[in-house]
């Protein structure tokens, strides 16, 4: 590793690290366990392996221990893992269809619940007649008292 110089860095140096961060290779957990895989066979050296990889050693070793801790976690019976975007947007989708289902659900019993009463019971109704009207008192003046 370089030293750090205390210089600021150019806007040139930092672009030519930003492309070369992004050129490097991005690689998938199925590559990562094969190349694992080959090095626990053993038919050639790690080094050997790395190399006609292209990868760092200590890359190498950091991809196989959390290889065998995934392993050691799954043989102690810890199955949990991070759900992925994808089924993320899944479970969404699905959750917003059933709220949509409950709610459809919903509605229609309390319609039919309303349905059902007779309209002289219904809560909402309104009659026409004064006999369900409460009656009035006449106003009372200071006098009366």
């Amino acid at each position: 590793m370089k030293p750090r110089s205390s210089t600021p860095e150019t806007p040139s140096e930092r672009l030519v690290r930003d492309i070369r961060r992004a050129a490097r290779k991005q690689y998938s957990a199925k590559e990562k366990i094969r190349i694992v895989l080959d090095g626990l066979r053993g038919d050639a050296t790690i080094a050997e392996l790395c190399r006609r990889e292209g990868i760092a050693e200590s890359l190498y070793y950091s991809w196989w221990k959390e290889f065998l801790e995934a392993g050691k976690r799954r043989l102690a019976g810890d199955t949990s893992r991070a759900a992925t975007s994808t089924e993320v947007k899944d479970l969404r989708r699905q959750s917003q269809e059933l709220k949509e289902v409950v709610a459809e659900q919903a509605t229609s019993e309390r319609s039919s619940f309303y349905l059902a009463i007779p309209k002289s019971k219904a809560p909402f109704a309104i009659s026409a007649s004064r006999s369900t009207m409460p009656s009035r008192s006449p106003k009372r003046s200071i006098s009366d008292c």
